[in-house]
């Protein structure tokens, strides 16, 4: 039985608006300038798989490892001296969410900070965005996988409490509600929406259901009405997966296509065996009214994330590919759904390509039979990224409210490297008229023109700023990103951006 909800205190911070209309068009079209990430590791980010040696990765090192600073409840780092009050000819316009006291924005001064804000609060003058936007805290949730928005604008935080892929395992097994009911920008405070969900991860609002990841296996639904604070009925299963269930690569992920059709990922390990019948194991998978599911698309080791465009036919998957094999071809990639794919795992690194035995360096054979692995039927990934880096998220820019550059966008929260957070960061990435990714990669070492950083800052070295692991839109235009390690959830506006 699923209990009742109950309700946490956090806090309400009362903001107010303000400030005048400066000329935006100059302040949101220019791009600031970033930091470069460095040299990118070549390990993973999973705890609980093996390394290269064969022995286990320990799954509570990713927390324990770093010093992780305070959890986001209470002040972080203070804004450097040099980061005053905003001048007043980079203020937000009256009225945008920018405006709202504790906002930090970027202007081609650096970051500056909306006066007013309450000092307990985390300071994110850490964060490197491009010019004419602004970053503001909004809650914390410990353990935050994954973020939805409910028809009635509520925030919905899966916090599981089982271990998992590169998590710091302290969550709650919860669904939270994190609700902005006075509109002041930051969550009034944290409600329970449902609980003893040792494995929650994905959610999805559609047809006046919450759909949600119940256990190892199911994806179930409640009723959902705008306004509920807690369940209004019963929960009820929507498909158990019949295939082998990984106990690191457990996470269900879930989204509905225009079509509405509905699917749910099922992740593979980092041992699977290479066999010539390659059995389907890490899948997209199509739900039937039914209960029933078939495969859609096949070849995964991890598809950590799943989101379906609203406006085009399109829906993305991130892969997190088999760890270490950076040197033997390895890549991590964002891929398309399409019936019928073969994205490779646990034979081929992509198409036409082996993976290499990093003990013979040679390529691997199957080894049910020892015979040559054929990789021609995998499909070509359109956009790669080096192994490690750990694209956690994907989300679509589809609001129509972005400037330039910046709208019409898919956006991949990288979660960076196991142990260091080289590579955490956002990316933006270019679509294509049909909602399509370009070809883009980073395996080169650098940016392409269809891949740019777009937030940087927690691969400082400093290993105190979380890491970015979900990622979501709200109906009036936000970016919110949600931080599995420090639980921290923050969102991200063009400076002129208004309710």
């Amino acid at each position: 039985m699923i209990d009742k909800a109950t309700f946490v205190k956090h806090r309400i911070i009362v903001f107010t608006s303000l400030l005048s209309l400066p000329t935006l068009c100059a302040i949101a079209c220019t791009t600031g300038t970033h930091r470069g990430v460095g040299a990118l590791g070549t390990g993973g980010d999973d705890g609980g798989d093996t390394q290269p040696d064969g022995s286990a990765v320990d799954a509570t090192s990713d927390a324990d490892a770093t010093s992780q600073g305070d959890t986001g409840g209470g002040g972080q780092d203070g804004p450097p001296g040099d980061e005053l009050p905003i001048d007043i000819d980079a203020r937000p316009p009256p009225g945008a969410f920018c405006a709202l006291p504790g906002s930090v924005v970027f202007t081609q001064q650096g970051p500056q900070v909306i006066p007013g804000g309450d000092a307990s609060t985390p300071y994110l003058g850490w964060l490197d965005l491009p010019v004419g936007f602004c970053v503001h805290y909004f809650g914390t949730v410990p353990m935050t996988r994954q973020l939805r928005f409910a028809p009635d604008g509520h925030l919905f935080v899966s916090s599981p409490t089982a271990s998992t892929t590169g998590g710091r395992n302290n969550g709650l097994g919860e669904i939270v509600i994190l609700p902005d009911d006075n509109q002041d920008g930051i969550a009034d405070t944290n409600i329970t929406y449902l609980s003893m969900l040792e494995y929650v991860q994905g959610l999805y609002f559609g047809g006046g259901f919450l759909y949600y990841q119940f256990d190892q296996a199911t994806v179930a639904r409640v009723p959902f009405q705008n306004g509920d604070l807690s369940p209004s009925g019963a929960s009820v299963p929507v498909n158990t997966s019949t295939l082998p269930q990984d106990t690191v690569h457990w996470t269900k992920v879930i989204d509905v296509a225009p079509d509405g059709t509905l699917y749910v990922t099922n992740g593979s390990s980092q041992s699977e065996s290479c066999l010539s019948t390659r059995p389907p194991v890490g899948t997209i998978n199509k739900v039937s009214p039914d209960g029933g599911a078939s495969v859609v698309a096949k070849g995964f080791r991890n598809p950590i994330s799943l989101r379906c465009e609203r406006n085009h036919d399109v829906c993305l998957v991130t892969e997190l590919a088999l760890d270490y094999s950076a040197p033997y071809a390895g890549r991590e990639k964002l891929l398309p759904v399409h019936q019928g794919d073969d994205w490779g795992y646990p034979c081929c690194a992509t198409q036409d390509t082996v993976y290499i035995d990093p003990n013979t360096k040679m390529p691997i054979t199957y080894s049910d039979n020892g015979k040559k692995v054929d990789c021609s039927g995998v499909s070509a990934e359109p956009v790669s990224f080096v192994i490690g880096e750990t694209p956690f998220g994907v989300e679509v820019e589809e609001s129509g409210k972005w400037p330039g550059p910046y709208g019409g966008r898919a956006y991949v929260t990288m979660h960076g490297t196991f142990g260091s957070w080289v590579g955490a960061r956002v990316l933006s990435l270019t679509l294509d008229a049909n909602g399509m990714p370009l070809q883009a990669t980073d395996l080169d070492g650098g940016e392409s023109a269809n891949m740019t950083d777009f937030a940087t800052g927690w691969d400082d070295g400093r290993q105190d700023h979380g890491r970015p692991a979900t990622i979501t839109f709200a109906p009036d235009g936000r970016m919110f990103i949600g931080d599995d390690q420090n639980g921290l959830i923050v969102w991200i506006a063009p400076v002129d951006l208004k309710p």
